[in-house]
């Protein structure tokens, strides 16, 4: 099965679940970006519940830009506090400090475009998940791919499908019951080596 996705931080665990049962994985690279999409969010589950952390962009809607030419406005001490907010969030869960060092590059390297940062937030989240895969580019737009089943639909953060996942343990779910299709670092900090089995028994669409 071959899947055509766009990189987002972080990605959902929707996302993940498609990865882990493609064969290849295609990246969605030459599209316009689009504000209020998983491009420069993802969700995490807080002390206090669902917590939104937004990548700071250099970006203007007045002129159409490309994906690959949005920069990140590393002006703002985002990646200091999205660690905190990590931290904060897992430090308790089981698997928090078994992947922290293999993350933590994420939030201390300096990245100069979302689309590279999104790339190496992929790469390094399948070395945790021991995800096997060569990912490829798209050269050109195509809005109806062939041979390729599309998922770019996933990369919508407001206008998204729902898809329930079976609950698996989260840190707070006895404050504020099961939060459902968060950031892959969400399953991947409470269930660790089990993750990959988890994606792979889930169905999304």
């Amino acid at each position: 099965m071959n899947i055509l996705i766009h990189p987002t931080y972080c990605p959902s665990i929707a996302t993940f679940v498609a990865i882990a049962k493609a064969d290849s994985v295609v990246m969605e690279v030459q599209d316009n970006y689009q504000k209020q999409t998983y491009r420069n969010r993802c969700y995490i589950y807080a002390a206090n519940g669902k917590l939104q952390l937004s990548i700071p962009v250099v970006f203007s809607q007045k002129n159409r830009q490309k994906y690959s030419e949005v920069k990140i406005a590393n002006t703002y001490k985002w990646q200091d506090n999205h660690w905190k907010s990590l931290e904060s969030a897992y430090r308790t869960s089981p698997f928090f400090e078994f992947y922290a060092d293999e993350l933590q590059p994420l939030f201390t390297e300096t990245f100069d475009t979302i689309l590279e940062f999104n790339l190496k937030c992929f790469e390094l989240i399948c070395d945790c998940l021991q995800l096997e895969l060569d990912y490829s580019k798209t050269e050109v737009y195509d809005k109806e791919p062939k041979n390729t089943i599309d998922y770019r639909a996933l990369v919508n953060a407001k206008k998204e499908t729902i898809i329930p996942l079976k609950p698996y343990t989260q840190v707070f779910k006895a404050k504020h019951g099961f939060i459902n299709n968060l950031s892959i670092l969400d399953l991947l900090f409470n269930e660790g080596t089990n993750a990959v089995s988890y994606l792979k028994s889930q169905t999304i669409f």
